[in-house]
């Protein structure tokens, strides 16, 4: 008699992702439906108006409000990308879990929401936003640590979504 267990390893896989996909559905939503909530922390971060005040490099400010909405737009609409790309990157992987090789060839599109949020979190906010625009330098309007952990996240469900699956799939 073999055990089957009650819920399978490509299903779990898929529900982590499908997190990180609502997670991201809702901070794009949250963008739009709170706009100048994150409007402010954009604004303030690109704008350098508050690092320190000898700071050297303030010459890389964005104080140009269309400028400052432009970057804040592409941040919303890859919010929405990453949504997108999760969820239904995590549609596909629940179709597929029965059929191991279908299910391997559904994990890059959830694999690239993931990534994208990689790309938005460590690249855009730590980076970027950190270091290009010093933002470890502002007591107010610093996002370091919440991007970290977003993007910590992120990572581990990537990780475990591209580990092998038990060849008994």
């Amino acid at each position: 008699m073999t055990h089957r267990a009650l819920i399978d390893i490509p299903t779990l896989k898929a529900v982590m992702v499908t997190c990180i996909g609502i997670w991201a559905l809702l901070v794009g939503l949250d963008n739009l439906l709170d706009y100048a909530g994150n409007w402010q922390f954009v604004q303030h971060v690109l704008a350098m108006d508050t690092v320190f005040p000898d700071n050297q490099t303030r010459w890389r400010a964005i104080t140009d409000p269309l400028a400052q909405r432009l970057a804040y737009g592409v941040i919303i609409a890859w919010e929405w990308l990453i949504a997108v790309c999760c969820l239904f990157g995590a549609w596909r992987l629940l179709r597929s879990r029965k059929d191991r090789a279908a299910f391997m060839a559904a994990k890059p599109l959830a694999a690239a929401g993931l990534v994208g949020v990689f790309i938005l979190y460590f690249f855009g906010f730590v980076t970027i936003g950190g270091e290009w625009f010093s933002m470890w330098q502002s007591s107010t309007w610093n996002g370091q640590q919440k991007a970290a952990m977003f993007c910590g996240i992120a990572m581990a469900v990537l990780i475990v979504l591209l580990m092998p699956e038990e060849a008994a799939l």
